[in-house]
C-alpha cells in the first residue's frame, strides 16, 4: 500500500489534477496526448469503444450502458471522472476497479520513460485506464469525456457511438458564454459516419448538433424524438418505465433527471445493437435496475439512511439543480441542507432554486477549489438562505444529524466535493 500511495500522491502533485485545483491544471488539445497514447501502444484501438459527452448526465448514462453491457454478457471497461473516496473508481472492468499493483506499476513504468513532454492528472489516467482496458482484453469501453468534447483528452477514440446527454452552462471560462457555444465544442466527438445519440436539445442547441452531424455524414437520433416508454412512475426506490421496448423496465438511479438519462440509454441501445452487441430484453432491464452494483456509481440522489433519511447527490451546475431544486421543493417535513461548492462557480442562481424554510448548514470541502464558507453564507445571505457555518462536512453533517428528527431529510450536495468528503467520512466510521 506504501508503494500505492507514493504512486497516487505523483499523479496528484506532479500533475495537478482539475479536480482539485481547477482552471490551473486544464490542458486543452490532443498533441500530448497523443505522444502518450503511441508510447503505451495506443492501446484504445484493441477494442470498441463507446464515447458519452454532456454537460448532466454523462455519469449515470456511461454507468447504465456499461451495467447493461455487462448484463448481456461482455467484458466492458468504463472510465470516468472524478473520483468520490478512491482514485480507482475512474477505471473499472466489468464494475471491479483497477488493482493497487497496476497503478503502481503503470506509473512507474511512465516515470521511467523519462518523456520529453508534461502530461496532466487526465491525459495520464486516461492513458493507464486504456492500457488497462486492453490488458483486461475487454470487449467494449464506455470513455466518458472529462470536460467539454472538442479538444478533451478522451477524443483521440474513434467509438461505434457517441452520446451528448445535453448542454447546460457549466466551465464557461473553456467552453464558451453561449449553449450553442458549449453545444460546439461538445460535438466535437461526432467522428465521421459514426451514428450520434443527443440526449435532450433545443433550438439552436439542436441546430449545432444537427449541423455538425450533417458535416461528418453522421447518422443522427434525438432522444426527444422517440417516445421510449408510455409513462414513468415513480416507486419508493425506483422508477417504473412502462412499455418500453424492451418491455417494462425498473430503473434504480431515482430524481427527476433520470427520464431523460433512460431516454438517452433506450434510443442508444438499438445502435449497439445494429452494429452487432446482442443485448436482450433481460439484459436491459438488469442493467437498470442494478447499475449500482454492477458498475459501483454512487452519488446520483443516493439514500444513505432512513429515519431520518438522508440524501446526497453530485450535482454541482445550474442544470443539475433544476432537478434536484425540484425534487427537494417537494420533500415532507423539515428539510435540512448541508451545502457546499468549489470557487469557480457562480452560485447564486443554484441558491436561488433552493427552498427558502429549509435549515442550512453551510460548509467547505478540504480541497483548494473550495469556495470559504464565509463566502458561501454571505451570497446565500442575499439569497434569504440563512444557516450556521462549519469549516468541514462532517461537522455539518453531524450538527445536521443532531437536529433532525426521523421524519426529517437530510440533503448533502452542492459539488462533488462535498460528497466526497461526506462518504469518506462514512466510510471511516464503518
Amino acid at each position: 500500500m506504501k508503494e500505492y500511495n507514493e504512486a497516487i500522491e505523483f499523479l496528484y502533485t506532479s500533475m495537478p489534477m482539475f479536480q482539485r485545483v481547477g482552471a490551473a491544471a486544464y490542458k486543452p488539445g490532443l498533441d500530448i496526448v497523443k505522444l502518450l497514447d503511441n508510447k503505451f501502444g495506443n492501446p484504445h484501438l484493441k477494442y470498441k469503444t463507446i464515447h458519452v459527452a454532456g454537460t448532466n448526465g454523462k455519469g449515470s448514462t456511461a454507468h447504465t450502458l456499461a451495467a447493461i453491457l455487462q448484463s448481456a454478457g461482455y467484458r466492458v471497461g468504463l472510465y470516468t471522472s472524478p473520483h468520490l473516496v478512491d482514485f480507482r473508481e475512474r477505471i473499472r472492468v466489468n464494475g471491479a476497479m483497477i488493482s493497487h499493483k497496476v497503478v503502481v506499476d503503470f506509473v512507474n513504468r511512465y516515470r521511467a520513460m523519462l518523456l520529453d513532454c508534461y502530461p496532466s492528472f487526465f491525459e495520464l489516467t486516461m492513458t493507464m485506464a486504456f492500457e488497462h482496458f486492453a490488458n483486461e482484453k475487454v470487449d467494449i469501453a464506455v470513455i466518458e469525456t472529462g470536460l467539454g468534447g472538442r479538444l478533451d483528452s478522451t477524443n483521440i477514440i474513434t467509438p461505434i457511438l457517441s452520446v451528448i446527454t445535453n448542454i447546460s452552462f457549466d466551465h464557461t471560462t473553456f467552453l464558451g458564454n453561449t449553449l450553442p457555444a458549449i453545444a460546439s465544442e461538445k460535438a466535437g466527438i461526432i467522428k465521421v459516419g459514426v451514428p450520434v445519440v443527443i440526449g435532450e436539445a433545443q433550438g439552436e442547441v439542436r441546430e449545432v448538433f444537427a449541423q455538425k452531424a450533417k458535416e461528418q455524414e453522421a447518422p443522427i437520433l434525438f432522444a426527444e424524438d422517440n417516445r421510449c416508454f408510455d409513462t414513468v412512475e415513480s416507486l419508493d426506490d425506483s422508477v417504473l418505465y412502462r412499455a418500453t421496448r424492451y418491455g417494462d423496465i425498473v430503473g434504480e438511479l431515482v430524481g427527476d433527471c433520470q427520464p431523460k438519462n433512460a431516454s438517452t440509454v433506450l434510443t442508444a441501445l438499438p445502435l449497439l445493437e445494429a452494429q452487432g452487441l446482442a443485448i436482450t430484453s433481460q439484459a436491459v432491464k438488469e442493467g437498470f435496475v442494478h447499475v449500482t452494483t454492477l458498475t459501483g456509481l454512487m452519488g446520483r440522489w443516493m439514500t444513505l439512511q432512513k429515519s431520518p433519511q438522508v440524501v446526497c447527490d453530485t450535482g454541482h451546475n445550474v442544470g443539475g439543480w433544476e432537478y434536484i431544486s425540484r425534487r427537494l421543493h417537494s420533500v415532507e417535513g423539515v428539510l435540512h441542507m448541508v451545502i457546499g461548492f468549489v470557487n469557480d462557480k457562480d452560485v447564486s442562481h443554484i441558491l436561488e432554486m433552493m427552498p427558502k424554510t429549509a435549515r442550512y448548514y453551510f460548509t467547505n470541502a478540504q480541497i483548494e477549489r473550495a469556495m470559504p464558507v464565509a463566502q458561501l453564507a454571505e451570497i446565500a445571505t442575499q439569497c434569504d438562505l440563512i444557516g450556521e457555518q462549519y469549516l468541514s462536512v462532517e461537522d455539518a453533517y453531524k450538527s445536521a444529524l443532531a437536529n433532525a428528527n426521523p421524519t426529517d431529510t437530510i440533503f448533502i450536495g452542492g459539488s462533488t466535493f462535498i460528497v466526497a468528503d461526506l462518504l469518506t467520512f462514512i466510510k471511516e466510521r464503518e
